[in-house]
């Protein structure tokens, strides 16, 4: 099991239509084979910073929704949205 942390920077005056497009992406990534939970988050101090933390069987889960069509599809109405590129991270549990 891995985690994926999505960090994306919304740009001013994109909030709603962002939150359109993102609600529309995780329906998507519900779908995906492999997944298993996700949750949104929002930075307290910038608002307009917003994180994806999501929950996959396995790395090639995530690769496989990563590089499909229907996330492509979703990115093509999100990317207009953000200040900058999504930064993503991996995650694994810490076995300490």
């Amino acid at each position: 099991m891995i985690y994926v942390l999505v960090e994306r920077h919304i740009a001013d005056g994109m909030e709603s239509t962002y939150e359109m497009a993102a609600r529309k992406a995780l329906k998507s990534a519900y779908q995906a084979e492999g997944f298993l939970s996700g949750e949104t988050l929002r930075d307290l101090q910038r608002p307009n910073h917003h994180y994806l933390l999501s929950k996959w069987r396995s790395l090639h889960d995530w690769k496989r929704w990563y590089y499909s069509d229907e996330r492509h599809e979703v990115m093509n109405q999100l990317n207009p949205t953000l200040a900058d590129f999504e930064k993503i991270t991996l995650l694994d549990k810490n076995p300490v």
